[in-house]
């Protein structure tokens, strides 16, 4: 049985084996064309002739930290399948605008795609709600196509488009940071 549980504590050790990365068989291609009457961006979904494989770091000290202050502001949620933990969900409620900004959203690799975290994203909803915020705000990269067709598929929408969120070589043969929205 899985349940959903609010996070009080953060275990190094489990995150890591939930935080691994993806492999995407087709990306989000950003066009962008800036002119003196305005931008223009679009994203297209295209398929790659190799998969795209991405894997993340092993979390250091400053990271864990920052996930523990996470942790400690009562938004993050984690997925358990009894007592181990299989799911995560870091949020930080920002009150100056009523937004929940997810900061790290994963399911490990053996129970994606049966429906846990749409469970946990509707926790991350539920929350939002219950304190009056007015939107949740999630970002992924264009070559993670498997998670804009899981935020798509749970409400969100594409809201933003940052070509140099990653460094200043992120367009246009990088990894460009999309910013998805469901607003509440």
């Amino acid at each position: 049985m899985i349940t959903i549980r609010r996070l009080t504590e953060l275990d190094r050790g489990a995150l890591q084996r939930i935080i691994t990365g993806y492999v995407a068989h087709e990306t989000y291609r950003v066009r962008w064309q800036e002119t003196d009457d305005g931008a223009h961006f679009a994203l297209e979904r295209t398929p790659l002739d190799q998969p795209y494989i991405r894997q993340y770091d092993p979390l250091d000290d400053e990271t864990v930290a920052r996930y523990q202050a996470l942790v400690e502001a009562g938004c993050s949620f984690g997925a358990y399948a009894g007592d181990a933990l299989m799911g995560v969900a870091l949020a930080e409620p920002h009150w100056w605008n009523r937004s929940l900004w997810v900061w790290e959203f994963h399911v490990a690799q053996p129970y994606r795609g049966q429906g846990f975290g749409a469970r946990l994203m509707a926790a991350l909803v539920e929350e939002a709600s219950a304190a009056g915020l007015r939107t949740v705000v999630c970002e992924t990269q264009n070559t993670n196509a498997p998670a804009v067709r899981f935020y798509r598929k749970v409400g969100f929408r594409v809201e933003g488009i940052d070509l140099s969120y990653y460094s200043n070589e992120d367009f246009p043969d990088g990894e460009v940071a999309i910013f998805l929205k469901r607003r509440l």
